[in-house]
């Protein structure tokens, strides 16, 4: 049975938005898909949902979908032709309550060649058979304009559209298909050299073809002939919304969705070391993020990649310790750099020293590297070539130090990382910082921000691994809050002071678990008496 869930705040989570086309999926309070839509601009769109005039002024319908709504998704498309297939996409697997359109069997039309047959020919589908052998195109979006579409690729190309078989005596005598020969006089073979073009164009090769038709219509615009000139013009959009290369789709896993081609880990990760400079593809890469929403429990996270995929077991999260009622991102930064790489050192030191049969032991986050020629660089690469090589699994289950540090944040919070850095002796680790306003990054040394290509692989790579750490941050703060809310109930609690509270809490870890304590356990604790456990095991009866 599913557990009910709490809203999400809508007017946080909006900030996260793009101004972009997309798809988005509203979830009840169960988790379950009830609506899903389509969006120009996603933030726009989702953010009138979320207004009070947006409930009042709507019909039944729409308001008991808008109080229904405890959170929402989204997925970025290419274009809008792309976020209308994917929403008919979405809708038949999750076929959503409060969704009318698309629930149907219907299905957006593909074009299908035969090319075993001996005559290819050109036909309109709604059903993808993988194993028949024949090849595919689409689907396509606009119906009509891949009819006109196919109509062009008549005449440009003279291949047959539709019907079955070898031409019929009609065809063969169609100045249509006179490309440059009838098919009257075109062996299959020549024939089928006219289909592998066709198959070029509708792959989207169509630059070529389509400049002709463009200078055909500015001659006809330069000529006064408008009414040529719109009827090219109009050609020119139904032939590039169709041969228009488009994201393909698919699901691999309920309420999550891969992007073919967009997500490429391998590449990006080569990419990415190139855009950067560095010696090879960051293979490891760490990323940190504070979240400060109130000076009460601030709190950090340090999130890692493998090979450009989610670690979940190397994730960290860390409680700020070192500033008390004060939001300071950079000292916040300082501190979770400082603990996280004195902690990998130490560990990195004591298998080093274990594989050395030492008895020696060190003290974390006080070490002293003076006794060794090696840079501790040069030290944790040792070790780690040593462990890789007689274990390849060690590579991921021991510390080691990451081919890339990545904080949230710009040149405060970098500098800030950078100088625990060198206090450690890590001179040589890449580092970078990432802004999140305009996906900015900042390097050691250099007063310009570098910026990549809004599409380009790197980039994603980068905002995924800095996404993953910004909600890993916001889920701590959120579980630490509640628990605080919990730990107040003892605030009311009657003979249990400050010291008290603290004490329960240390020997039983949270509320929940006192609860389910029994009066003769709590009694056990420094300081609490049998008539106190009692009314103590009373009062979280009651609240309970």
């Amino acid at each position: 049975m599913s557990v009910p869930r709490e809203k999400v705040d809508f007017k946080k989570k909006l900030g996260d938005v793009p101004h972009k086309p997309g798809v988005y999926l509203h979830r009840d309070r169960f988790g379950r898909v009830i609506y899903v839509g389509k969006a120009r601009d996603l933030r726009k769109r989702l953010s009138n949902y979320f207004t009070p005039s947006r409930l009042m002024r709507a019909d039944p319908k729409v308001r008991a979908l808008i109080e229904a709504i405890h959170d929402f998704d989204w997925h970025i498309a290419g274009s809008e032709p792309e976020a209308l297939l994917l929403e008919g996409k979405l809708i038949k697997e999750y076929r959503p309550r409060y969704n009318v359109s698309f629930r149907d069997d219907k299905r957006f039309l593909l074009v299908k060649v035969e090319v075993r047959e001996e005559w290819p020919r050109f036909r309109l589908t709604r059903v993808k058979n993988p194993d028949d052998g024949a090849r595919y195109f689409g689907p396509f979006a606009h119906s009509g304009a891949l009819r006109q579409t196919l109509t062009f690729m008549r005449k440009k190309f003279g291949v047959m559209t539709f019907g079955r078989g070898s031409p019929s005596e009609r065809e063969r005598k169609s100045s249509t298909y006179q490309v440059p020969m009838k098919l009257a006089e075109t062996t299959p073979e020549q024939y089928r050299e006219r289909v592998e073009l066709a198959c070029q164009f509708m792959e989207g090769q169509s630059k070529e073809l389509l400049a002709p038709l463009e200078d055909e219509m500015r001659a006809a615009a330069a000529r006064l002939d408008f009414e040529r000139a719109a009827e090219i013009r109009n050609m020119l959009d139904d032939l590039r919304k169709t041969t228009k290369p488009m994201t393909r789709y698919t699901t691999t896993m309920r309420h999550r969705l891969k992007l073919p081609g967009a997500i490429a880990p391998a590449a990006d990760l080569a990419e990415l070391g190139e855009a950067l400079g560095l010696a090879g593809p960051p293979r490891r890469m760490e990323c940190f993020d504070i979240s400060n929403i109130s000076t009460t429990h601030v709190v950090a996270s340090m999130v890692c990649f493998l090979d450009g995929k989610p670690a979940n077991h190397l994730y960290r999260r860390y409680r700020i310790k070192s500033i008390e009622g004060r939001q300071d991102d950079f000292a916040s930064m300082a501190e979770v750099v400082r603990r996280r790489y004195a902690r990998v050192l130490g560990e990195i030191e004591d298998n080093r020293l274990q594989n050395a049969n030492s008895e020696s032991s060190v003290v974390r986050e006080q070490i002293d590297y003076s006794f060794s020629q090696e840079s501790v660089p040069e030290i944790a690469a040792r070790v780690g070539r040593i462990e890789a090589d007689a274990n390849p699994q060690s590579a991921i289950r021991n510390p080691q130090l990451p081919d890339l540090i990545i904080v949230d944040g710009g040149k405060g919070q970098l500098s800030s990382a950078c100088a625990e850095l060198q206090c450690l002796g890590l001179h040589d680790v890449p580092i970078i910082g990432l802004a999140k306003e305009f996906e900015e990054i900042y390097r050691p040394g250099k007063s310009l921000p570098q910026l990549l290509p809004k599409d380009s692989g790197a980039l994603k790579l980068l905002q995924r691994i800095r996404d993953e750490a910004h909600r890993w941050a916001n889920g701590y703060h959120q579980l630490l809050m509640k628990r605080r809310i919990a730990e107040s109930t003892l605030d009311d609690c009657p003979g249990v002071s400050e010291s008290r509270k603290q004490a329960l809490l240390r020997k039983f870890g949270s509320v929940a678990r006192l609860r389910r304590t029994s009066a003769e356990d709590i009694a056990k604790v420094s300081g609490i008496g049998a008539k106190l456990a009692e009314t103590i095991a009373q009062f979280l009866k009651e609240r309970g």
